[in-house]
């Protein structure tokens, strides 16, 4: 017989047990009672507490003045509450839904735009937006979380705040706050899915993937329900039902290994009754079944379309093959199914008694015949590996075949993944037309089981690559460490530098030894520059890095090159009313003070010097300490020998002082 394996977390949660148990409490004390909405998304339970007296009412004022109204696990906006100031409540809000009310209510008092990850007309979800007292924004898929990003970001940057639905998808959840971080440094995200839910959900995926069919018990309007449901279909053949009278007879008999969980909402009674329900069909089936029914099960294998099968290889024709399935029907492979390649020969494809899988068409029970795909198997195993690497987060590697309104297709094991333009990388691709037929690596963020769809992102892989870089940067940068790097961009204060995922910054005054009045004029974006760490704020996450070179520093050549006593040519860079500064090479400038430039006595320094003058003076002395140089041209000038002309016109000068008082003439 058939094993049947129940969910160990399968039923009520705590907080829709705190709930229902209330409202019977009240039930049974004859309390004039109601409840504000569906107590829990379950018809049963609804209708039993309907019977028992406390039916539920759609708005506050359905309630009669005085009468008791219980709020459910779900809660209620803020201005619910104020409708009630008038009834007696008993508020039976779960208290992972509250905590959710109160995040919600600190943020947007504090000036935040709350993101609400859920359902914006699921009862919960709309009581944690009557929370907020500013902007508030509900999204259930990625579209629709980039879209709000992409207004925001035009509206102006605000800090963002993001929670989550108790019951939404666990893995889309991750997936939002990846989103979240790669477009946002300074948001706050709260992980505000219930453990349960997690929990439920894990064991929901875990039990499929080793079940050959799956029944999920639970109201048909409830979140968390849904939600199993189709984390099971991904897996293997599954049903939901409300209760045991849904139960499909057919497909239980089909398999052997089934698995059953339900939702939060689910009770236990209605559980138990499918389970023994589904027993009870399996154990009466197995009585029932003779030596003739055996014998047509055996032959006819239960073909039905869509069913995937081996097949045996019995004749290659040229236009299809001829497969034995294992069944009563024949089995035939159109060429058409094989491959879209019209010129593909089959008979050097495949020869008799080759084994290949493939997907059940059509079941032609009056021709003795069923139609088979080769073609389709292969797509939906392609699929499958698609779905694998999502489920697990593998990065696949696929080639860009077409370019499209709005992203890119990526072809991957004969499946193609839409990547949108904002996936395409991490930062902004003007022509995606550069991307056609270039080999990609991406992980798929978004699958449709319906439509057999799936959405991949290049940009995550590229942000987990730059997380793990800057991971392994912080694990092991020091002070003084050399790196090469890319001139990522320049300011007006320096440039920025990418030393493998984390960015350093240059100052303007580390980029050259002299004086430079923008970057541009040392790097340009997309230099490679080896830097070293000159400080780290591993607070802030900041680093600082140097870029000139001690060797280079012009003090350090002046040093090596030049001592006092020394004659050299200078440039004029300055005058000043008490001298002239001059550069002796390009960093290091001297000072000429105005009783230096000359032998006689000068009353301005513009007399004798001009901006650009080049000169010989001597280095007369030295200040390593303050960077201060003196310089002489007046010592250059004693030590030039004196021409015939000057003796001359020293005699010339010396008669015309004969004579005068207090003057002696050598």
């Amino acid at each position: 017989m058939a094993e049947i394996t129940l969910a160990k977390t399968a039923g009520f949660c705590f907080g829709v047990r705190r709930a229902v148990d209330r409202a019977f409490e009240l039930a049974s004390s004859g309390t004039d009672a109601v409840t504000l909405g569906d107590i829990i998304h379950n018809p049963q339970v609804v209708e039993r507490l309907a019977r028992m007296g406390i039916p539920p009412v759609a708005s506050p004022s359905d309630a009669a003045p005085g009468q008791t109204v219980l709020i459910r696990s779900h809660g209620v906006s803020k201005k619910v509450y104020n409708l009630l100031k008038n009834n007696p409540v008993v508020d039976c809000t779960c208290p992972f839904v509250a905590k959710i009310h109160r995040i919600v209510e600190e943020e947007s008092a504090a000036g935040r735009v709350i993101l609400v990850a859920g359902d914006a007309v699921h009862p919960e979800v709309e009581a944690t937006v009557g929370f907020s007292s500013g902007p508030v924004f509900c999204f259930q898929t990625e579209e629709e979380l980039l879209e709000i990003i992409k207004k925001l970001k035009e509206d102006g940057e605000k800090p963002v705040s993001l929670v989550a639905q108790t019951t939404f998808h666990v893995d889309l959840w991750k997936k939002f706050q990846q989103i979240i971080e790669n477009h946002y440094t300074n948001a706050k995200i709260f992980d505000t899915i219930c453990s349960a839910t997690t929990m439920r959900q894990k064991e929901a995926m875990e039990l499929a993937s080793r079940s050959d069919y799956m029944v999920v018990i639970g109201g048909r309007s409830s979140s968390n329900t849904l939600k199993l449901y189709e984390i099971c279909s991904r897996f293997c053949e599954t049903d939901l039902v409300e209760t045991k009278t849904e139960l499909d007879k057919r497909r239980i008999f089909r398999h052997n290994r089934i698995g059953v969980t339900a939702g939060a909402s689910t009770p236990a009674d209605i559980i138990k009754e499918v389970q023994t329900t589904m027993t009870e069909i399996l154990e009466n089936h197995d009585e029932e079944l003779n030596f003739a029914e055996l014998l047509e099960q055996s032959l006819n294998e239960k073909l039905y379309t869509g069913k995937r099968v081996k097949g045996i290889v019995t004749n290659v024709a040229p236009n299809e093959l001829h497969v034995d399935v294992g069944a009563k029907q024949a089995g035939i492979v159109p060429a058409s199914e094989i491959s879209d390649d019209s010129s593909a020969n089959l008979m050097e494809m495949f020869h008799k008694d080759d084994e290949i899988d493939l997907i059940v068409l059509k079941v032609n029970d009056q021709e003795g015949i069923v139609t088979l795909s080769k073609k389709r198997c292969d797509a939906e195993a392609g699929y499958d590996a698609i779905r694998e690497a999502y489920e697990n987060g593998t990065v696949l590697e696929g080639t860009v075949t077409e370019v499209v309104k709005g992203g890119v297709l990526v072809t991957v094991n004969g499946i193609k993944v839409f990547i949108p333009a904002s996936m395409t990388s991490d930062r902004k691709v003007e022509d995606l037309n550069t991307l056609l037929k270039k080999d990609v690596r991406f992980k798929v963020i978004e699958i449709n089981d319906r439509r057999r769809r799936a959405v991949g992102s290049i940009r995550a892989v590229l942000a987990e690559e730059k997380k793990a870089k800057q991971e392994e940067f912080w694990a092991n940068v020091e002070i003084g460490k050399v790196y090469h790097g890319e001139v990522k961009s320049l300011t007006s204060y320096g440039a920025f530098v990418d030393l493998g995922g984390v960015d350093g910054m240059i100052h303007i005054t580390e980029l050259s030894w002299t004086r430079i009045k923008s970057p541009e004029e040392v790097v340009k974006v997309g230099d490679m520059v080896e830097v070293y760490i000159k400080d780290i704020d591993t607070e802030k996450k900041k680093i600082s890095l140097g870029y000139k070179k001690a060797e280079d520093n012009p003090w350090e050549i002046f040093k090596r090159d030049y001592q006092i006593g020394d004659v050299a040519e200078v440039k004029i860079v300055s005058i000043t009313s008490f001298g002239a500064f001059a550069q002796i090479i390009p960093g290091v400038d001297g000072l000429i003070h105005i009783s230096q430039i000359a032998n006689e006595r000068i009353a301005k320094v513009s007399d004798k010097l001009a901006v650009g003058d080049v000169v010989r003076a001597k280095i007369i002395d030295i200040d390593f300490d303050k960077k201060k140089v003196s310089l002489s041209i007046r010592e250059v000038l004693d030590e030039e020998p004196v021409s015939e002309d000057k003796e001359e016109e020293k005699s010339e000068y010396a008669a015309d002082l004969e004579g005068v008082e207090g003057v002696t003439v050598e």
